[in-house]
């Protein structure tokens, strides 16, 4: 059982390292094209028909597309190649933290934020960050449309384990379970590019740190009445803790099963 396993991670690691080495070739070409489209629409914009500069500007936009995609696989590649290096932290103090870089995102909203009690864990601070990152700024994106928007962060002990079980919940858009299976997919989207921005890069990157840290992620959701994205930490790394920066009164939500892909 043992060399199918090793067999496996070194394919892992040469397909990492071709994404790698793919998307950083890719990406002086299209800086090229994008300069270029400028150039043309600069220096004879005039001359173009209404129809010649809006193919200038669905250039120069899908360039800016392409770079966004190009930087979530150099990002994805990154993880493979980086040591875990875990230390013990406060969860709501991170949270806190990232709450606070992504303000600029929800200024001028009335969003409500609820956080438990997180406790501590042990894990790498910089890739847990951004897999929290990432789950937030989902939430605070999919709730754009919403009178109220509302964010819960929690967490709880799993019943039939000893690990510990995290979540991000909002009442935004949600999505078709029936989708679910491609949430995790690099480039998936389960929603149009018109409608919400992004990459589609961010959740395999939140699913990739959650197995470095040998934990599961999975979500729910229906359409209309939001998501609730769970991930889970083995008792190895997390432990709970009376460290809390904004205590919650409400009751955890129910636990859902993970999914069978994940």
């Amino acid at each position: 059982m043992g060399r199918p396993v090793v067999e496996l991670e070194t394919l892992n690691k040469e397909l990492d390292a071709l994404a790698h080495s793919v998307s950083h070739d890719l990406r002086a070409p299209l800086r090229c094209v994008a300069t270029c489209a400028g150039i043309v629409e600069e220096d004879f914009g005039g001359a173009l028909s209404a129809e010649g500069r809006k193919l200038i500007g669905v250039i120069r936009a899908e360039c800016h597309r392409m770079v966004q995609m190009i930087e979530g696989l150099l990002a994805l590649s990154r993880l493979a190649q980086q040591p875990l290096k875990t230390r013990s932290m406060s969860m709501n103090g991170l949270v806190s933290e990232i709450l606070l870089e992504l303000r600029p995102t929800y200024e001028g909203r009335s969003v409500r934020f609820l956080v438990g009690e997180l406790g501590a864990v042990e894990a790498d601070t910089a890739l847990l960050k951004q897999a929290l990152l990432n789950l937030l700024s989902n939430a605070i994106k999919f709730t754009t449309k919403i009178e109220q928007p509302s964010i819960e962060v929690g967490s709880q002990s799993d019943p039939t384990t000893e690990n510990r079980i995290y979540f991000v919940k909002d009442n935004g858009a949600g999505f078709d379970m029936k989708h679910a299976q491609r949430l995790f997919g690099v480039f998936e989207r389960l929603h149009r590019r018109e409608e919400y921005e992004g990459s589609g890069v961010g959740l395999s990157i939140v699913q990739r740190i959650v197995r470095r840290h040998g934990g599961q992620v999975w979500a729910e959701a229906k359409v209309g009445a939001g998501a609730t994205f769970y991930f889970t930490l083995p008792a190895g790394i997390g432990r709970s803790s009376n460290t809390s920066v904004h205590p919650r009164r409400e009751s955890q939500p129910r636990i859902a099963a993970p999914m069978a892909s994940v």
